[in-house]
């Protein structure tokens, strides 16, 4: 198969879809791997060493697009590319439907096939290529946070895990999946008073089991997060639904119970957001204040650190990658069920049950197409 990797180009995205390392896997089963000129050295790899790793370089993005059957890449494909995009050609990347119309009806019109990183999914419901963003996420969370909780950039003025004779922040996170297991670690790590909110006992079980004493768990209902939010100095939203729209957990008008200066990070504001006046935002500006509370909404917190996030997306993804290209996706799929769930879209058809019902469009089951 003839695989590319074009240049990121979402603000501020400096990860990569693949490294040197992955790309020598894939050329040594035959496969010819083309990696725009400069895609790599955000995340600190060059031209070079993907040269020297058996790939070919290419001159543009419009030039990676025409030539590969399938695309790797890391975030979804922005407005300029979607004229790029040619029917049949498989593109497998972190999508996020539910969260954007404009792009589930611009990768229908394309008629491309589009595999879905985050909702490739196991037997055990767990999502293998969304793991590693979450976990770097989760733990970005809180260092973003503790950041914005500085006086000079809006916050409160509060340390995150206090000084001996001053109290800690009150940190509350919603939603105990990785995201929110990786941020309650981290803040518990700096010494804060963190309350991670869920809706499954089981899973708070293990958290009151493996979490350090400074981290409380507490059923996560409308009542509660009112209650919570009152004290919290922090609030991380680590909710997600997979492959459909966030729960607004947090609705506009709870803002005014909020502390002035208190911070809310959003993690899963690429997938619609559970903070109701979230936003997108980018790494170039990455807050704003409602109701004096600072919002922190960037929607590929990862690119922030590439390297770190690139060599953890490749170590996930590659499998796949390697699936995909050896067997092309059908039979891959066939042959891996882990597959079948991250198929959004195939030749102009919504396959994905959420993402046809999250903007009223027409579902077809993808067994159809792996008949």
């Amino acid at each position: 198969m003839i695989i590319g990797v074009p240049k990121e180009i979402k603000n501020n995205e400096n990860r990569v879809a693949l490294t040197p390392a992955g790309a020598k896997e894939l050329i040594k089963r035959g496969h010819t791997v083309y990696v725009q000129h400069t895609a790599g050295v955000g995340s600190g790899f060059s031209d070079a060493e993907y040269q020297a790793a058996g790939a070919n370089i290419l001159p543009t993005i419009e030039a990676t697009y025409e030539i590969a059957e399938m695309i790797m890449k890391v975030k979804e494909p922005i407005e300029s590319e979607y004229k790029l995009i040619k029917e049949n050609q498989l593109l497998f990347t972190y999508f996020h439907f539910a969260s954007y119309e404009p792009l589930t009806k611009a990768m229908v019109a394309s008629k491309s096939v589009c595999l879905a990183y985050e909702t490739v999914e196991k037997a055990d419901r767990s999502l293998p290529l969304l793991v590693p963003m979450s976990e770097v996420a989760g733990r970005m969370a809180i260092q973003k946070g503790a950041n914005y909780l500085e006086k000079p950039l809006g916050g409160r003025g509060i340390l995150l895990g206090g000084v001996p004779g001053v109290l800690p922040a009150k940190v509350l996170i919603l939603g105990g999946g990785i995201v929110g297991t990786q941020a309650a670690w981290m803040a518990a790590g700096m010494g804060a008073d963190v309350t991670i909110m869920d809706v499954s006992l089981g899973r708070m079980r293990y958290l009151d089991d493996v979490m350090p004493k400074n981290v409380k768990t507490m059923m996560s209902n409308e009542y509660n997060i009112r209650e919570m939010i009152k004290h919290a100095d922090l609030i991380v939203g680590a909710v997600l639904i997979p492959g459909a729209k966030a729960p607004h957990l947090i609705t506009r008008d709870m803002l005014k119970d909020m502390k002035k200066g208190a911070v809310l990070v959003d993690v899963a504001v690429d997938q619609g957001g559970c903070i109701e006046t979230c936003k997108p935002t980018t790494h170039e500006n990455p807050t704003f204040v409602i109701d004096d509370v600072v919002h922190y909404c960037v929607a590929n917190m990862p690119g922030a650190v590439p390297y770190t996030s690139t060599l953890a997306l490749t170590n996930a993804t590659l499998p796949y990658a390697i699936q995909l290209a050896d067997k092309g996706w059908k039979k891959a799929a066939q042959e891996n069920a882990e597959l079948v769930p991250g198929l959004n879209v195939i030749n102009g058809e919504i396959v994905y049950k959420a993402v046809a019902e999250a903007f009223n469009m027409p579902y077809t089951p993808v067994e159809n197409f792996l008949a």
